[in-house]
C-alpha cells in the first residue's frame, strides 16, 4: 500500500505534467527520500531538495526556470525568509495572491515593531 505522502507526490506530478502548476513544494519525512527521488527521476521531473527541520525534506518540483530562482531565494529555512522572499515564494507556488499580500503586510509589521 502506498503511503499518503507518496500519493500526494503522485498528485503533484500529475498537476505539473498537465500544466496546472509550474512548481510545487512537497514536504515529506526523510524516510521517503529515496522513494520520492526515484519517482521524480522516473518521470523526468526536475527538483531541488532541502532539509526541513530534523525529520523532513522539502522537494521543490517544477520547471527549470522556477527552480533556478528557488536556488537563489530559498537559501535557509523557510521560517527565516524575509517577508519579501516569503512573498515571492508564495506567489511562485501559486498561493492566493490576496492572502500573500496580507501575509506580507503582517510580516512587515512584525519586523518593524
Amino acid at each position: 500500500m502506498m503511503p499518503l505522502e507518496l500519493k500526494v507526490l503522485s498528485n503533484h506530478i500529475y498537476e505539473l505534467q498537465k500544466g496546472v502548476r509550474q512548481m510545487v513544494l512537497f514536504t515529506c519525512p526523510k524516510q521517503y527520500e529515496d522513494c520520492a527521488k526515484k519517482r521524480l527521476c522516473s518521470q523526468n521531473m526536475d527538483f531541488v531538495l532541502q532539509p526541513a527541520g530534523k525529520n523532513n525534506l522539502n522537494f521543490y518540483i517544477g520547471r527549470k526556470e522556477c527552480l533556478s530562482a528557488i536556488r537563489l531565494i530559498v537559501t535557509r529555512p523557510l521560517n527565516e525568509l524575509s517577508p519579501e522572499e516569503d512573498f515571492i515564494l508564495g506567489a511562485m507556488l501559486g498561493y492566493d495572491l490576496c492572502a500573500q499580500c496580507e501575509r506580507y503586510c503582517e510580516r512587515c509589521k512584525k519586523r518593524n515593531s
